[in-house]
């Protein structure tokens, strides 16, 4: 079966990011078509990276390193939850996504994002982090603004309209992350 990861994309205390993962995970858990897990990327305490070796070496020496690429290899898609914060992607997001390479080439992903303006610049600025990834990124996304979706800025509560938004994000991934395992198997036979 098709494995899917919903990854959270902050780790900050008081996080809204998780709520919105736990509601997407339930979303995709009504589905059929793929296996579906929460990855909280809080729960693997990865400091500002700290390898000394580029991630496509895959030369890890930290234990936090092995863990999360381990965690991270056992998918064959992943929807990634960002918010915007100073017009980009959430830096907790960014260093996890740095720390790999190879675990991540010839997947797909979907993106739902949320944020003042529903996160749409950083959804943008996570597509060319996913592109050099080697992640096929689907053409759909989640989007969720803070003044609608959230009550209080902080719980979150969908409207409707903006929760029929990743319904289709799943649509396109899962076919997506199935083909892609045709690539992976391609690549090793090639190798």
């Amino acid at each position: 079966m098709t494995k899917i990861a919903i990854v959270t994309g902050s780790t900050r205390p008081g996080r809204i990011n998780r709520g919105v993962a736990e509601w997407v995970l339930a979303q995709a858990q009504l589905r059929s078509d793929a296996e579906f897990e929460l990855v909280d990327i809080a729960d693997f305490n990865l400091p500002l990276l700290d390898e000394a070796y580029p991630a496509a070496y895959q030369n890890y020496t930290n234990d936090h390193t092995k863990v999360w690429s381990e965690k991270i290899a056992e998918f064959d898609g992943y929807v990634f939850i960002t918010g915007e914060y100073n017009h980009t992607v959430i830096p907790a997001l960014t260093n996890a996504l740095s720390y790999l390479n190879a675990e991540f080439n010839n997947k797909a992903a979907g993106i739902v994002s949320y944020g003042s303006a529903m996160g749409v610049r950083a959804a943008e600025h996570l597509r060319g982090v996913l592109s050099e990834l080697q992640i096929a990124h689907v053409q759909k996304t989640g989007m969720f603004s803070l003044f609608t979706d959230f009550e209080n800025f902080s719980t979150f509560a969908p409207t409707e309209l903006s929760a029929a938004t990743v319904a289709p994000v799943l649509d396109q991934l899962v076919p997506w992350a199935k083909a892609l395992e045709a690539v992976r198997e391609g690549a090793l036979v090639a190798a």
